[in-house]
């Protein structure tokens, strides 16, 4: 694996993790259809269920908010501080320390791990779409990626997804749908169908890519047959970097001087309608009442020069492990929730990883990552299936790791590693010295 995987690898033995015994079957009933909503660079303030104040009149999130306050609302949820890493936890069922936490770009490749050093997951664990798709599921991907590329074994296709539709990269523009960084030769288009470049028609050349990432959304719901649950990851591109937003969303907000805000509001209100119609249609196709849908972002918003986000009244963003960059929006809702469940807020801890052991109980198979060597380590992911459908029950998560920020094999100067654990206290590594950690630079 990469180095800096490699080196946690070692100094997390030093953090308690609790590894979930084998959890075969759902205590729930019949196999829901789940919708995994993942969006890329929200901030914690920019829903309107998270603010209650006068500036509130500038977010326009009623979908969203009535999805959340009518479903159960995660307060502790957390993820990692940027996007790549957060994705391949959430896909392998391991925290970052185990997977990856380096968020560099594709190309990124350790020539000593000819095996598993490339970015993203490394080959041989086993994704979250190949336990899903062994539990009977259609698994369809729609959006950004970012979780490995270099091997056909670590695209969306080769991690058990039926179907793909979407880009690899961190960014992409919105329009050329060219790949943002630093592709060599640059301009290349990144968007893909499957194993292979996307074809667009000539009304799709040049079209907002979140909205085909919709209509694609859509399609696959309209087209799935009764045979078997749907398991859809949906992950648009907004509101990440570049601040593009079709003109009608645009013109919703001329009242907001500042350009990169009025852009980032206007991309949030553009993601609320595409849920809007994806909801309605599992309404529509008679599915909804045995959806659970799971909504997170990927990290928190950004803060940085030329990012449009507000995290208040949390500290920090995208980048930093203060809460505004971990702990993130998210929430259950559908059909599937108990009644009970509606309408609840919980404070439990939860990982954005949690959730490959929550869909495993839910498809009646082993969350157990069996095809990994027996030197490296098993999943993390613990199931949050009693958490989500009794009130009575608490999270079985006491602690989340949080990783240090690594650039391209680079360690970025404030971007240590930290800890958050039960109730909620939190352990900042202040030292840019991360290995041989000091234990007297933990606070």
């Amino acid at each position: 694996m990469l180095n800096a995987v490699s080196f946690f690898l070692t100094v997390s033995v030093t953090v308690t993790l609790a590894i979930p015994a084998n959890q075969t079957k759902s205590r729930v009933g019949d196999k829901p259809h789940i919708l995994l909503v993942l969006i890329d660079d929200l901030g914690w303030a920019n829903v309107g269920y998270h603010r209650h104040h006068p500036a509130a009149v500038h977010v326009d999130t009623p979908i969203i908010d009535r999805l959340a306050t009518e479903g159960l609302q995660l307060d502790q949820h957390y993820v990692n501080m940027v996007c790549g890493p957060s994705r391949a936890s959430l896909m392998s069922g391991r925290l970052p320390i185990h997977v990856n936490v380096d968020n560099g770009t594709p190309d990124l490749y350790n020539p000593d791990d000819p095996v598993a050093g490339y970015q993203g997951i490394p080959p041989a664990m086993t994704g979250m779409a190949e336990k899903l798709r062994s539990g009977g599921y259609a698994t369809h991907q729609v959006g950004k990626w970012d979780a490995g590329m270099a091997r056909t074994e670590q695209t969306a296709m080769g991690r058990g997804f039926d179907t793909s539709y979407g880009y690899f990269h961190h960014s992409c523009n919105y329009y050329t749908h060219t790949a943002l960084g630093s592709c060599d030769p640059p301009n290349i288009t990144d968007f893909w169908e499957n194993d292979a470049p996307a074809v667009l028609s000539d009304t799709q050349q040049g079209e907002y890519v979140d909205e085909l990432y919709r209509q694609r959304a859509l399609d696959i719901i309209r087209n799935h047959t009764g045979s078997s649950p749907l398991f859809l990851y949906y992950a648009p591109h907004v509101v990440h970097m570049p601040l593009q937003v079709p003109y009608y969303y645009w013109n919703l907000f001329e009242d907001i001087e500042d350009e990169c805000r009025r852009n980032y509001t206007a991309m949030v209100k553009f993601t609320d309608d595409a849920l809007n119609d994806i909801v309605q249609e599992l309404k529509d196709q008679n599915m909804w009442e045995n959806t659970l849908l799971v909504f997170s972002s990927d990290n928190g918003g950004p803060l940085y020069e030329g990012a449009g986000a507000n995290n208040y009244p949390l500290r920090g963003g995208k980048g930093s492990n203060w809460q505004g960059g971990v702990r993130v929006n998210a929430f259950v809702s559908g059909g599937y929730l108990p009644e009970e469940m509606h309408g609840q807020e919980k404070s439990g801890l939860v990982a954005l990883c949690d959730w490959y052991a929550t869909f495993c109980e839910l498809a009646g198979v082993d969350p157990d990552d069996n095809v990994m060597p027996d030197d490296l380590p098993n999943i993390d992911s613990l199931s949050m299936v009693d958490f989500i459908t009794s009130m009575d029950a608490e999270s079985p998560r006491l602690e989340v790791p949080l990783a240090p920020h690594y650039m391209n094999s680079r360690f970025i100067v404030g971007g240590g590693a930290g800890l958050i654990s039960y109730p909620y206290k939190f352990w900042s590594v202040k030292s840019r010295s991360i290995p041989g950690l000091d234990p007297s630079t933990l606070t």
